[in-house]
């Protein structure tokens, strides 16, 4: 790296929107900063990334692995003392902030905005004394498909920029949908390169839709309930109350995500983050994560300023706090290498809530000029401020108590794959051996209509537990539930949980029976089947009485008769992952 002197006077201007941020005579413009509703192309992103690691030592920009698009992911990592090892940097009792940009491309704001925090901060030794403690690490840009594939149209209800990106990567998938089953190149990059930062803090920047209301920006944090409880404690108790104060301190208040089912002044709810999700990805590596969401109806020049702001309140915290977050974060990540019970399924509670004040615009009905029916506007002349229900604690409605270890048949090479990623460690069985497993027989579950991200997801996945003798062979894989990414395995391996393995797919062959009798040759063995069970027999026969459809279909006396037999595939619905639950 090439260093390179700038001598230079930091000119803040006074305005609302930009006050303590742009630096007027900085060497290092941005395309944003010529012109406030546009946003930089991937080619100008880099190149300011590069000429800032040229001209400062202490900005690292590196390329890592490949996307759906052909181009390489790329981060800009600012440690003020030049050191860009993780290891290291965790040695030193330093946090990590890891902010991401543009999973979805027409999204731009925190795009622009990191370029400009990172060039503050290397420009002005005043804002260096913020990164003692912390050490940023920044994806530019993460959906590079999305990102190359620019236009002006496809944010219909959006309010600027000029041009941005679309949605879809280049596969057409939401790559905030991807991070478990990693079916694009960009998140298979993302799994490997966040568990080599294994950041403390996570910042995934967006932009909304939904209602209309008087905010620029609003928040959505880990769901609390999903955290260890020091986390969540720090989180609830310290974090949000001082983000939430020192973001109204610098005129841009915040309120939570308004995820409403109507209309806001009726109330909103949290939102739950599953795994699918970049927050839900992070609670999994016990790390607490924020997805600001700028409004889609407010300047694109206001939701830049608002998401940088956001950010930099966001170091100054993290200086002030390092000391918390640290702990926080060694406790969560030790508790849950010894945790026993693990939450895998939640339901948002409707009966508690807390009343936070909202500032919004009227809900009013108009006929609509194309169909003539009412129609929902927001009246801007009707302001309005006061208390609404926030609905924000989600109920467990399923827990499971980990085994000792997972066994997994090296056939699944894709689970192995994607644990590996996570810093999961895993051994190999040297030799053959047999061990007593708990098994789950699938029972139920249902499927979505239509394609979700490539997938026809599983939803309420019913099991039941058996225990069997099970022949494990040479090279078949043995996970062990005594490790800091426990949360990620027990997420994934457990077929109940809404965004495992099993629900993406992945085992779908075991749903499919392979082998069937022909009813005419069967009928004759049945008979001698049934003679040598009379238990079976009485079964059939109550069968019977209880269900006349039942009574009246041959085949599926038949079939009855044939799932309890040695004859019935042992394999059909049987989940492959063993729990050894026994030493």
């Amino acid at each position: 790296m090439r260093w390179m002197p700038f001598f230079f006077l930091l000119i803040f201007q006074s305005c609302h929107s930009q006050k303590n941020i742009t630096s007027s005579s900085s060497n290092f413009i941005t395309p944003f900063e010529k012109n406030k509703n546009s946003t930089s192309t991937y080619e100008e992103t880099i190149a300011f990334y590069k000429q800032l690691s040229e001209a400062f030592p202490q900005l690292q920009l590196t390329v890592h692995g490949m996307t759906d698009i052909g181009f390489p992911l790329h981060t800009a990592v600012l440690s003020v003392d030049g050191d860009f090892d993780p290891v290291s940097i965790r040695k030193k009792n330093k946090n990590i902030l890891f902010l991401n940009n543009a999973i979805h491309a027409g999204e731009p704001c925190g795009v622009d905005a990191s370029m400009m925090i990172l060039r503050n901060y290397l420009e002005n030794k005043s804002l260096q004394k913020f990164l003692k403690h912390t050490v940023i690490v920044v994806i530019p840009m993460y959906n590079l498909g999305g990102v190359l594939n620019r236009n002006s149209h496809s944010r219909t209800n959006q309010n600027g920029p000029e041009s941005y990106g679309f949605r879809g990567n280049a596969k057409n998938l939401d790559l905030n949908r991807d991070f478990i089953k990693c079916d694009s190149k960009n998140a298979q990059t993302f799994n490997q390169l966040y568990n080599y930062w294994k950041p403390d803090i996570f910042i995934d920047n967006h932009t909304s839709n939904g209602a209309d209301y008087q905010y620029t920006i609003t928040l959505i944090p880990t769901q609390h309930n999903k955290l260890d409880p020091n986390l969540a404690q720090y989180l609830n108790q310290k974090m949000l109350p001082r983000l939430f104060s020192d973001m109204k301190k610098n005129d841009w208040e915040m309120t939570p995500y308004v995820y409403a089912r109507t209309t806001p002044d009726k109330g909103f709810a949290g939102f739950l983050d599953l795994p699918r999700y970049s927050s839900g990805y992070a609670a999994l590596h016990s790390a607490i994560s924020f997805m600001p969401e700028t409004h889609m109806l407010k300047p694109f020049e206001d939701r830049v300023y608002s998401t940088y702001t956001f950010m930099d309140v966001m170091l100054k915290l993290m200086h002030d706090d390092f000391k918390k977050i640290k702990t926080a974060r060694d406790k969560a990540i030790e508790n849950t290498k010894t945790k026993k019970i693990f939450d895998l399924n939640w339901a948002l509670d409707m009966e508690k809530n807390d009343l936070i004040k909202f500032k919004g615009y009227t809900a009013k009905k108009k006929p609509s000029l194309i169909s003539g029916e009412p129609r929902l506007y927001y009246d801007r002349n009707e302001p309005f401020e006061k208390m609404v229900n926030h609905y924000n604690y989600f109920k467990i409605t399923e827990r499971v108590q980990k085994p000792i270890a997972y066994l997994i048949p090296q056939g699944y090479s894709k689970i192995i794959e994607r644990l590996k990623w996570n810093n999961v460690e895993i051994k190999k069985l040297e030799k053959n051996k047999i061990f007593e497993v708990e098994l789950y027989r699938i029972t139920n579950y249902n499927t979505v209509k239509n394609p979700y991200e490539g997938h026809y997801l599983h939803r309420n996945v019913k099991v039941e537990k058996f225990i069997q003798k099970r022949s494990y062979s040479k090279g078949d894989f043995i996970v062990y539930v005594n490790q800091p990414s426990n949360r990620y395995i027990v997420e994934t391996l457990e077929p109940t949980a809404p965004d495992s393995y099993f629900a993406w797919n992945f085992f779908d062959g075991i749903l499919q029976q392979k082998e069937y009798f022909s009813s005419y040759v069967f009928e004759d063995l049945a008979v001698e089947i049934l003679r040598k069970n009379p238990e079976l027999k009485k079964r059939l026969e109550e069968m019977k009485k209880a269900d006349m459809e039942f009574a009246k279909s041959g085949y599926s006396q038949l079939n009855f008769i044939y799932k309890n037999s040695e004859h019935y595939e042992p394999t059909h619905q049987v989940y492959p992952i063993g729990r050894l639950v026994k030493k």
